[in-house]
């Protein structure tokens, strides 16, 4: 007789070797119970109750389960890149260099380290650990400093061998004036370079009892300077184009600790500081300030003994007394004080705990940084590495893709990840930069996707000007928006962005029609300018005559 007991329809497949589920048991109708927590089955990851057989496999293929390398987690796979340690370091000069001062934010100075420490974790394989890497290349008597966040070129600046006209910033000149403009109220000096310097009113420094005109503020600039007359002056802008030098005649000589004001009464403190150190500074610079000249307080001294910041200001004022013995000697137009070279005063400006890394692939210059850094700041000299270039796989700038992102930097069209874009126009009075959504369709409405693409588009102006470093007036062009609330949010993210850049700016609403204007100091020659060319058949115009004409 024929059993007609009907089979039950949920009927648990044959067990496998290495599943330790219970056995299903006959006429149980139940789903089999799930792998416990913490285990993994070949048939048990993801998998719906009563899937069949072919559809599991199916599944378990193209999630790579099972066997063979597919199956491996991304744990034990390939090892991923390693930053490489430079070659060992040869020996340290023995003596500091004359001009060696100290970064102007000094963070990395006393008590900043341990924070940074705490908040990084110290060491990462042998490497401190950092938001920033400067790559510094030496090519044709050109020094190319590359200043990288993350992986993200920030920063691109060039100075040439013996460049005595274009890059003299900080340099301090016996200068003579040429001839005073009333109407510009300014004043044309010659510096011994082949372009006069500018040294405009408000940056003269006089006796009040020196003028006829009074009060001092009225005081007019043909009444303080005569041609002929010799000024002792400091270059604080270099010549841009067609314009000269910019002078002052407020001389500073930054030191590690503080700032030396010659023949001022100035006293400051940096801002960054907390009141109680700053109470404490106060104390210490009535002890130790020259009393014929003004100090200004870094924030690298924060911590430093009175001893340690007495020292600072006695070999600033030193160096001084040289300057003024110098410029004595005769009055004609000359450079009497030299500033550092431009990647030693980067660091002296920049070189903190936030760098991991200073890359140097000449040896020359890699020893003349390194001992500055030493003489200066030498908590952190060891970070400031020689790269090999016949030992190492690849030059410096291709191993961090440098020229790479270089190139895209020249282009006047940049993409945004979400599919907008950057177009960025440079003329003689401005710079125009122009948001489009481009291939940026959105998914909610139009209002929105304008919104999150001017946003996006914050962002990446400040990254750009900064990288570029274009300054003047710049007028940004965002798509219209029509909520008051989306303008002011992004001109807030415009803001922030740009409080990264250590070069000042100042940002003004946004307008109905969309425009935002700002202001970017220009200090010196931007980045197209400085690693290329005018094109001698278009003489720079970018086109020209069809024939016949």
């Amino acid at each position: 007789m024929t059993d007609e007991t009907p089979r039950p329809t949920n009927e648990s497949p044959t067990p496998r070797i290495g599943d330790t589920r219970p056995a299903p048991k006959i006429g149980d109708t139940r789903p089999a119970p799930a792998t416990p927590a913490g285990e993994s089955g070949p048939e048990s990851e993801g998998r719906p109750a009563g899937t069949s057989n072919a559809n599991r496999n199916r599944n378990r293929r193209r999630r790579g389960k099972g066997t063979g390398q597919g199956g491996q987690s991304g744990s034990q796979g390939g090892t991923t890149g390693q930053f490489r340690p430079a070659q060992p370091r040869q020996g340290r000069p023995a003596d500091a260099p004359v001009e060696a001062s100290a970064p102007d934010a000094a963070e990395g100075s006393s008590g900043s380290r341990k924070k940074t420490t705490r908040r990084r974790g110290g060491d990462r394989k042998g490497r401190a650990q950092g938001r920033y890497l400067m790559c510094v290349h030496v090519v044709d008597g050109a020094t190319h400093i590359a200043t990288m966040e993350g992986r993200s070129l920030v920063e691109y600046r060039v100075a040439r061998e013996a460049d005595e006209t274009l890059q003299i910033d900080g340099n301090i000149y016996v200068g003579r004036v040429q001839n005073v403009l009333p109407g510009m109220e300014l004043a044309f000096v010659d510096i011994g370079i082949p372009k006069n310097a500018v040294l405009y009113k408000n940056d003269v420094t006089f006796e009040s009892d020196e003028v006829e005109t009074k009060p001092s503020n009225d005081a007019k600039i043909e009444d303080m300077l005569k041609a002929g007359q010799t000024v002792l002056c400091q270059v604080t802008k270099n010549a841009i184009g067609a314009k000269g030098a910019r002078l002052t005649q407020d001389v500073s000589l930054p030191g590690r600790f503080a700032v030396l004001v010659p023949n001022s009464s100035t006293i400051g403190i940096s801002k960054r500081l907390g009141d109680g150190e700053r109470r404490r500074l106060r104390k210490v610079i009535d002890e130790v300030k020259p009393a014929q000249h003004g100090i200004i307080v870094r924030t690298a001294a924060e911590g430093v003994s009175s001893e340690d910041l007495a020292r600072d200001v006695k070999s600033l004022a030193e160096k001084w007394e040289a300057i003024e013995t110098e410029a004595k000697k005769s009055p004609q137009p000359r450079l009497v004080y030299r500033d550092l070279d431009m990647a030693v005063r980067l660091l002296r400006e920049e070189l903190n705990d936030d760098y991991r890394a200073v890359l140097i692939d000449d040896k020359e210059l890699f020893e003349k940084v390194r001992e500055y850094v030493t003489a200066v700041n030498p908590e952190l000299a060891d970070r400031v590495e020689f790269y090999e270039k016949g030992t190492e796989e690849l030059p410096l700038f291709e191993r961090y893709f440098v020229h790479e992102q270089l190139h895209r930097a020249l282009d006047r069209k940049v993409y945004l990840p979400s599919g907008g874009s950057l177009i960025i126009e440079r003329t003689e009075a401005l710079t125009v930069v122009d948001v489009n959504t481009g291939k940026n369709v959105g998914s909610t409405n139009l209002e929105e996707t304008v919104f999150r693409n001017n946003l996006e588009a914050a962002e990446e102006v400040a990254r750009q000007l900064r990288l570029r470093d274009i300054g003047g007036i710049i007028v940004i062009d965002f798509i219209d928006m029509e909520i008051k609330a989306n303008r002011e949010a992004v001109a807030s993210a415009l803001r922030q962005a740009l409080s990264r850049d250590k070069t000042r700016t100042q940002v003004f609403d946004i307008s109905e029609l969309g425009l935002i204007e700002m202001t970017r100091k220009r200090v010196n020659e931007g980045l197209l300018e400085s690693v290329s060319s005018t094109c001698a058949v278009c003489d720079g115009r970018g086109f020209v005559l069809s024939a016949g004409l």
